[in-house]
């Protein structure tokens, strides 16, 4: 299965080296305006195939499916022509600026009759494949409350200073990660109430925020973010979860310790493994890559639809939408507003 690749920015190059990891998969092209970026990523991963235009990438053709990983300004333009070219796509999240680009990009991709996944990896980070499968096994009865918590003082803006300029930052980069957690354990929400602030005096967005969600099964959950909690050891990138069910808690702990009180109780380690390619401490995010795109490619194979679809993607992309909106007027909002 040959795929291309566009954006060799500071995250491509972790989905790079999960592609070249896997079997039967090879990156055969790559795409990106800056044409130093672009020679440094194709003389790191040996591609010969560059470009500096997307169009002409996809005209030239000779691969199966793209790998957008470029902001989100840039991704209705790019999944519409990779649409129109007839290739798979894996797209980078947050996977668009509206609720509209999204929904035609599902469309587009539909219509090609092209699946297309939106690459929201938190989700498939080790430890939370662990807990899933707790909560999947009945262990803990039915869950009917979670924290889902991401609080770091973890400087992210030296490796992506784009982050600091926007004028949303902590819930549309991050926040996002953390409710698509929520939903994969509790399923979809149909309402959310948030609070933000800004800490950091040198960003322009909210660098905390605190959500509760209404979850459609009746649970409800807490979501908190935040990249102005100083804290010792220092826990990023790590998501700390606790779910209570009626026959039963798990607590996905600092340390990547997993420990379930119930009918049968356990503690034991679920610390992801450092990849030969990765460093920590972002060797949990690393490794997640790999897994994410080999389900992708899986689902490729097996013709199925990818856990974290454009479609599904709407439903988090939403409770950003949402979140924001909450924020911003001091109140609950209904999904079904949006």
């Amino acid at each position: 299965m040959k795929g291309a690749l566009i954006g060799c920015g500071f995250f491509a190059q972790n989905q790079l080296h999960a592609w070249r990891d896997m079997d039967g998969v090879e990156i055969v092209a790559l795409c990106d305006q800056n044409d130093e970026r672009l020679r440094q990523c194709a003389d790191d991963f040996a591609i010969s195939r560059t470009y500096t235009d997307a169009a002409e990438m996809f005209a030239a053709g000779g691969f199966d499916f793209v790998d957008i990983a470029t902001t989100a300004p840039s991704h209705r333009p790019l999944v519409t022509l990779a649409a129109e070219a007839g290739v798979h796509i894996i797209c980078q999240k947050p996977f668009a600026e509206t609720l509209a680009d999204a929904r035609a990009m599902v469309s587009a991709a539909a219509s090609a009759g092209k699946t297309l996944m939106v690459h929201e990896n938190f989700r498939w980070q080790s430890p939370i494949q662990a807990a899933l499968q707790v909560v999947a096994s009945g262990a803990i009865g039915d869950p009917f409350f979670g924290r889902f918590s991401f609080r770091s003082g973890y400087d992210v803006f030296s490796g992506q200073p784009y982050l600091a300029e926007g004028s949303r930052f902590i819930i549309e980069d991050l926040g996002i990660h953390i409710l698509d957690i929520a939903r994969a354990f509790l399923g979809d929400a149909h309402q959310i109430s948030a609070t933000t602030r800004r800490v950091n005096p040198n960003i322009k967005g909210e660098d905390v925020a605190t959500m509760l969600l209404t979850h459609k099964g009746g649970a409800t959950s807490v979501v908190d973010c935040s990249y102005a909690t100083r804290r010792t050891p220092e826990t990023f990138p790590q998501t700390l979860i606790e779910i209570d069910g009626t026959e039963g808690t798990l607590v996905l702990d600092a340390g990547y310790r997993l420990t379930v009180t119930g009918q049968i109780s356990q503690s034991r380690d679920v610390a992801p493994p450092v990849l030969p390619w990765a460093q920590r401490p972002w060797h949990n995010i690393q490794e997640s890559v790999l897994t994410i795109q080999q389900h992708f490619v899986t689902c490729l194979a097996n013709g199925q639809i990818p856990a974290t679809s454009g479609a599904d993607n709407l439903q988090t992309l939403a409770l950003v939408e949402a979140a924001y909106l909450s924020a911003a007027e001091g109140r609950t909002v209904s999904l079904a507003d949006l």
